[in-house]
């Protein structure tokens, strides 16, 4: 099979995420990285995108010179990664998705739910793919719960208990550290700092794993470190439309905690537990019975967990790997998209812009509950009430 072409905008010369993305798209070798604007320093973003190996006339300065450049091409990318601050994400995507390519956000999706709606839209119109990046649920054990879950092996859900809890952000003395300050100004992180964060990647598993969405949530929120404006720890009572009751903890000043991601399912049948630090064990309760420790790559696991475990029992697997599975699921879905065939059910688990808009709607009803003494409010965003 010919190699997709894959771009990225942001993920320079020492960012978080670049190496995790390039890492990722690269690893089955159903993408070629073939072009990057990669700085918002044109300059250094030239220089850094010839470094890793991309033709000089398509390590772009800047997004627009790349949309251009790109449009112009027989041999376009099909894929472009955005990696860039926040407030640049929606016209960025936006943009994109009208030139006729698919986008993989980071997210948050967008600032604001009026946003996340209008790519939703564009990605509707234009019938382009449109992911988000969730990228915990490409773990192998990850879609193995949710497989369990969806055939039925749990009962009705019950209760959802997540968490994105750690502690690098506790120290008061790093109020002034720009890696840290910009996440608590509204000019810069919305209206949200910690949830929009790392909360919404814990209500998004939750979603995930269970099939069920968040319609109503109250949160308790708190800047525990008197200078930030926004929210460094919150606790978010939630409730899905297909019955189950949520609680999540999400926390930036959890002395002690390291990543901290762990979701919990509790059904008439049994319960489930997984940890991202822990990400080869799946921990699951039967009804009555004893406690079962579900290792990554043993046998008899269902299509979604074996499509997506990548070394034998026992070896660790991690954060790229797991970026590696969605790149292999939107590899499949360009694939089936330029066929017009049906996408492998296995495969077809990436998240979509609609849960880029369910996200930041989830953010804009925490922001409301939080400021209102924990009061119940409606999560939904308006064009799905």
């Amino acid at each position: 099979m010919t190699k997709l072409k894959w771009g990225m905008i942001g993920g320079g010369d020492g960012s978080q995420i670049g190496p995790a993305h390039r890492l990722g798209s690269g690893l089955d070798g159903l993408f070629e990285f073939s072009a990057g604007a990669l700085d918002h320093r044109a300059d250094e973003g030239r220089r850094f995108g010839r470094q890793l190996g991309l033709d000089k006339d398509r390590a772009y300065g800047d997004w627009q010179e790349m949309l251009a450049g790109e449009s112009a091409r027989d041999d376009k990318i099909d894929l472009v990664t955005v990696a860039t601050p926040n407030s640049t994400h929606f016209e960025i995507t936006k943009a994109f998705l009208e030139g006729g390519f698919h986008v993989l956000c980071e997210k948050p999706m967008t600032m604001t739910v009026d946003e996340g709606e209008e790519i939703v839209r564009v990605a509707q119109a234009t019938g382009q793919l449109c992911a988000v990046n969730y990228g915990y649920t490409g773990y192998s054990l990850v879609r193995h719960m949710k497989a369990m879950i969806a055939r039925g092996d749990l009962g009705a859900i019950r209760v959802v208990n997540a968490e994105f809890a750690h502690g690098h952000h506790a120290d008061a003395a790093d109020a002034d550290n720009p890696r840290v300050r910009w996440r608590y100004d509204p000019a810069q992180a919305g209206v949200s700092a910690q949830f929009a964060d790392c909360g919404i990647h814990a209500m998004h598993m939750a979603s995930f794993v269970t099939g069920q969405q968040v319609t109503k949530l109250a949160a308790d929120t708190v800047s525990c470190i008197a200078s930030r404006t926004l929210e460094d720890d919150a606790m978010v009572n939630f409730r899905m439309d297909g019955g189950a009751v949520g609680r999540l903890w999400t926390s930036s000043i959890a002395i002690g905690r390291q990543h901290g991601l762990t979701i919990q399912v509790f059904g008439e049948k049994g319960g489930l537990r997984w940890a991202q630090e822990q990400p080869n064990q799946l921990y699951w309760m039967p009804l009555n019975e004893r406690l079962q420790i579900i290792e990554r790559g043993e046998s008899d696991l269902s299509p979604e967990a074996d499509r997506t475990t990548r070394v034998t029992i026992g070896h660790a697997e991690g954060m790229p790997l797991a970026f590696a599975n969605i790149y292999k699921d939107l590899a499949e879905a360009i694939q089936a998209h330029k066929e017009g065939r049906a996408v492998d059910p296995a495969a077809d688990l990436y998240p979509r812009a609609e849960d880029g808009l369910r996200s930041m709607a989830a953010v804009a009803a925490v922001a409301e509950s939080g400021a209102s003494d924990a009061v119940w409010v409606d999560a939904r965003p308006p064009m799905y009430r």
